[in-house]
């Protein structure tokens, strides 16, 4: 049964290295029989949350006009999520962390889903992506059903292409192909 995929990129690099391995993730889910869509956060406009509390004093969803609807409702839709970010300072980056914070309006609809983290670093110790994870998993914890699948460590990577030919390539390629 085809899935659909929403892939998450928060990447400020098209073709980082995050972003490859979203890619390679794409590549084989699409050879699976699987719908993926890739969204590269930095090419849209998502303003920060800023606590006004519209969405859920009021019910009436966001009180701010941009990319977000658009994505949230994909989200929604989704079965499969993967979520991508380059860690700075062994945690995600401010796109990734800024679509997170803004899903306060919907959050409760995103039941259900299938989640695949992809993270890129310098360091080599996996270890310290731990800390990342961790935020990932904060907002899950908050859904209804969320069902971590796999978790690509794309680390020793800081020049963009570093993670070509690596081993993260090959977890992109087989998470994909299992999704």
């Amino acid at each position: 049964m085809s899935k659909k995929v929403l892939v998450l990129s928060a990447s400020p690099r098209k073709g980082g290295n995050s972003d490859l391995l979203c890619d390679q993730f794409i590549r084989e889910a699409e050879e699976a029989g699987n719908q993926a869509e890739k969204i590269f956060v930095n090419d849209r406009t998502i303003a920060y949350c800023t606590g006004c509390g519209v969405c859920f004093n009021r019910g009436n969803g966001c009180s701010q006009k941009d990319d977000m609807d658009e994505i949230l409702d994909k989200m929604i839709a989704a079965d499969v999520i993967v979520m991508a970010t380059p860690v700075y300072f062994y945690t995600m980056n401010g796109q990734m962390k800024t679509l997170i914070d803004r899903t306060c309006a919907r959050y409760t609809e995103i039941n259900d889903k299938d989640f695949y983290f992809i993270v890129a670093a310098a360091a080599d110790s996996k270890p310290a992506m731990e800390r990342t994870l961790e935020g990932f998993r904060g907002f899950t914890s908050c859904l209804k059903g969320p069902n971590e699948k796999g978790v690509v460590y794309g680390t020793g990577a800081w020049n963009v292409g570093d993670i070509k030919g690596s081993k993260a390539m090959e977890q992109a390629y087989e998470m994909g192909k299992g999704v």
